[in-house]
């Protein structure tokens, strides 16, 4: 993906420097070629817990009681993931133009989401959380969290590499932040307390819309896209299906415990927002068919 330094950092929040930095030494990125970007909320664990009242539900990792520290953004000059950093913003910004866009186009008001650059642990409106959880959303102060050795772990783990794919990653959280503003989430929150038998389900079609969310801006950076860049939020989007990391950890595939949906069913929504480009058609809870 073809995408340019010098990104503001109005909704950045940089706390890196309380846990003394990312460890794992620099990253290159391409600069005017190379991979791209889409959303989905990859979490290395496989168990997610109810959390809040928000309809988000809460990766496991978080503890309501933990305090990580807070800190001061690392010097660029010792930066070594400044590339990745940089690239992550300016994904993370155009995502939200696009959203900012749409809804300026529906004469709704978008708030701003911000994003908040971690390493090790942070602490969030949702609960203190490690690295562990992987990249997250939290309703409760509409905030976008990363990690930056996830991008990493998104190779060596998930077998997802790529910067498409971890800018699907991105947009795909930012979706969850879409999902705030228009009150999806909060349907979903009252459906689980409600009707627990149902949460699993609701909870599917939120993170396949999340995936429509982030095709939708997919379709709009076609014309920044290399050779490959698709190939790799594709990839990324079938990574992180329930029935590949159920697999993957040894486990029996079981469709009723799935709170984000299988492989292709993660592949088939991003690609449905990727082709129509309207937020109509993500509408997963309105389909018999998922």
């Amino acid at each position: 993906m073809r995408w340019k330094r010098g990104a503001s950092t109005r909704d950045v929040i940089d706390v890196r420097g309380g846990g003394g930095g990312s460890r794992r030494g620099g990253m290159a990125l391409p600069i005017g070629g190379g991979a791209g970007v889409l959303g989905v909320i990859v979490v290395l664990a496989l168990t997610l817990l109810g959390g809040g009242g928000s309809g988000f539900q809460i990766p496991a990792g978080f503890d309501a009681g933990q305090r990580a520290p807070s800190g001061e953004p690392i010097p660029p000059g010792e930066d070594p993931d400044a590339e990745l950093k940089d690239f992550s913003t300016y994904v993370f910004n155009d995502v939200q133009a696009t959203w900012a866009r749409t809804f300026e186009g529906a004469n709704r008001p978008y708030e701003r989401a911000k994003v908040v650059f971690y390493d090790g642990g942070v602490d969030t409106a949702c609960g203190g959380a490690t690295s562990a959880v992987g990249p997250f959303y939290c309703p409760g102060d509409r905030r976008v969290y990363l990690d930056l050795s996830f991008f990493d772990d998104m190779e060596r783990q998930l077998d997802a590499p790529g910067d498409f794919a971890w800018a699907y990653v991105i947009a795909h959280e930012v979706g969850h932040h879409v999902q705030q503003q228009l009150g999806t989430s909060d349907e979903v929150a009252q459906i689980r307390r409600s009707d627990p038998g149902k949460a699993n389900d609701a909870s599917v079609r939120l993170e396949l819309q999340a995936d429509c969310y982030a095709g939708i801006w997919a379709r709009g950076v076609f014309d920044q896209l290399d050779p490959g860049d698709l190939d790799e939020a594709m990839n990324a989007s079938e990574a992180v299906g329930d029935d590949r990391l159920q697999r993957q950890a040894g486990r029996q595939v079981d469709p009723d415990s799935f709170t984000h949906g299988s492989s292709q069913q993660r592949r088939t929504w991003f690609e449905r927002g990727r082709s129509s480009g309207e937020p109509v058609d993500c509408d997963t809870f309105g389909a018999d068919d998922l």
